[in-house]
């Protein structure tokens, strides 16, 4: 590409992906009213408020005509408090301008990781965020998080703003908050502590093959941190209900519905429907652990090997695989995961790689899980093999990103072995300065251009 066309592109670009993100969220906007959605989970979140604000109990509440119950920690409820000063209708209003605000940094994170990770202009991932965001708003996980009014993307945005002081993402400015994103996703939403896991593991390793340990040990010190801290405030605001949530009210997976519902993406859901079973037992015991294990290596090997944007995507893709419940619109971190693998495809070459590639991305804008038989009846546990492949294909498309997370870093450990690339955590060779003034001259032209 040539200076002059490079220069237009940075001129014309960002204002049509900017009208292209307008327009889709407009459109997107409109298709959710003509739907009619209720976002009964905002209407729980609600209650949970209500319920902090009144002294009530906070787990034994049921809301909405679904009589759905509270399944976060006690600190999310504190967080809750102002919705039920809100009306309704503004309520929803600004749930869901917020979560399309939080897409668009999603977007941007994921983009920056990609772009840190691969040491090329910061300038990409600001032209490319309303572009991903517009396309993103679309797949499943995404629309049903906004369907629902869920804090998935708020969730997952928090952990990524932490990801960025991993070693081999590139200088991060604010160092003083590290690890406050993952404390506190965790401590809204368990999951995400598999985070804390990752970070320490890879310390560990790093320490043994006589790398930097320090970076990964300190932010995950600070993750607990910020944990331990929000945990203690919701103890001393509510103290029966955490002691309540943390003595086994945070083991009762079942509360929030049956392992065995489609909408249920995780492995336990899977084995559920697989052995048409609502208690997969040992069975889903061994599948967590043995993925938890595999998906931590992916992880480990990633983050050490400089790629902090396959890391992250395979930690939390990790995360919800062993979770005994991970509802689709959980799986937001399908929009991060089709980043990668479309830009590995491309990188790699190849036309299978690049169809399998598209296959494992449109699967998350197919919406094909609720093709299935579904509802109260609970039809899951006697699903045929068509019914089973199609409410399978979160945890398959999880699993095939997980292998490709493996190949690429492996892949970085030859392109480091061979000097294609620094080690993780290690500063790269000063360019000579004959080297750095042509840069320097290239892009005055640019400039002029």
């Amino acid at each position: 590409m040539t200076a002059a066309s490079l220069s237009r592109l940075r001129r014309t670009f960002p204002v049509r992906a900017t009208a292209l993100c307008l327009l889709s969220f407009a459109a997107f906007w409109v298709a959710q009213r003509l739907a009619g959605v209720t976002m009964v989970d905002l209407m729980v979140y609600r209650a949970e408020g209500r319920a902090v604000l009144d002294g009530a109990d906070l787990y034994a509440l049921r809301a909405t005509e679904n009589d759905l119950p509270a399944t976060y920690p006690p600190f999310a409820a504190l967080l809750f408090t102002p919705l039920p000063l809100l009306g309704t209708g503004l309520m929803r209003t600004l749930a869901t301008a917020g979560n399309l605000l939080l897409l668009l940094a999603l977007a941007l994170l994921t983009l920056r990781l990609v772009t840190r990770g691969r040491r090329l202009p910061r300038s990409l991932a600001w032209l490319g965020a309303p572009a991903l965001a517009a396309v993103a708003v679309w797949s499943e996980p995404v629309w049903t998080t906004l369907r629902y009014g869920q804090i998935n993307l708020l969730v997952t945005v928090l952990v990524l703003w932490d990801m960025r002081y991993l070693p081999g993402a590139g200088p991060a400015r604010g160092r003083r908050w590290a690890g406050a994103g993952i404390g506190l996703a965790a401590a809204v939403k368990l999951t995400p502590g598999l985070f804390i896991a990752f970070l320490l593991l890879a310390g560990v390793v790093a320490a043994v093959r006589g790398g930097a340990a320090r970076p990964w040990l300190a932010l995950a010190r600070n993750a607990v941190c910020w944990f331990l801290t929000a945990t203690a405030l919701a103890a001393a605001v509510l103290p029966r209900d955490s002691w309540q949530f943390w003595s086994g009210t945070f083991l009762a997976a079942d509360r929030a519905g049956h392992p065995e519902q489609t909408a249920n993406q995780s492995l336990r859901g899977l084995l559920a429907r697989l052995l048409h079973t609502a208690d997969p037992g040992l069975w889903w015991l061994a599948a967590a652990l043995l993925t938890g294990a595999a998906g931590l290596a992916v992880a480990v090997l990633a983050g050490l090997r400089s790629r902090p944007a396959w890391a992250a995507t395979a930690c939390g893709m990790t995360a919800l695989l062993v979770s005994p419940v991970s509802w689709s619109h959980h799986w937001v971190w399908s929009v991060p995961a089709a980043v990668l693998v479309l830009d590995e495809a491309v990188r790699a070459g190849g036309r299978w790689r690049r169809a399998g590639a598209a296959v494992l991305t449109g699967l998350f804008f197919t919406y094909a899980l609720w093709w299935v038989p579904h509802g109260p009846e609970r039809p899951e546990l006697h699903q045929g093999p068509a019914e089973f492949a199609l409410s399978a294909l979160y945890p398959l498309a999880a699993l095939g990103f997980l292998a490709v997370g493996w190949r690429v870093a492996l892949r970085s450990g030859a392109e480091e072995e061979t000097g294609a690339a620094p080690p993780a955590g290690q500063v790269p060779e000063q360019r000579e300065p004959a080297a750095a003034e042509r840069g320097r001259a290239g892009r005055q032209a640019v400039a002029k251009e």
